[in-house]
């Protein structure tokens, strides 16, 4: 069992900068692969940026790449989303999610664990 809490969200105007941090409980976080969703109003969840247990292995969406970068620290359990440039089109629900397989699961979009969510709002 992995419990995830998102922090970091908030207002920022177009072009600013923001860091997301997902701290995870429990003992096993470094065999866990994590992964950033987020979801807007009226649209589904979509993938935005995954990372292997180890860290070696990223991947991020198309539409985030280049902008945002994803991030571990397994000693503080925490994984990281620091987001820059930010428009307009990224404000949403941001959610931190973890499964044991990176590729199929996170990457995938079909993880076992999930937060709650944290807002990030991008004004014009």
């Amino acid at each position: 069992q992995v419990e995830l809490v998102e922090s970091g969200g908030g207002l920022v105007q177009a072009g600013g900068s923001l860091r997301l941090s997902c701290a995870a409980s429990g003992r096993t976080f470094s065999s866990y692969a994590m992964g950033w969703f987020r979801q807007a109003p009226g649209q589904e969840r979509e993938f935005v940026a995954a990372i292997s247990w180890s860290g070696v292995s990223t991947y991020n969406s198309d539409s985030v790449k280049g902008r945002f970068t994803i991030s571990r620290d397994n000693a503080k359990n925490t994984v990281y989303l620091q987001m820059n440039s930010l428009k307009p089109e990224d404000t949403a629900v941001y959610y931190c999610a973890a499964d044991r397989n990176y590729r199929s699961r996170v990457v995938g979009g079909t993880p076992d664990y999930w937060g709650q969510g944290t807002q990030v709002t991008v004004s014009s």
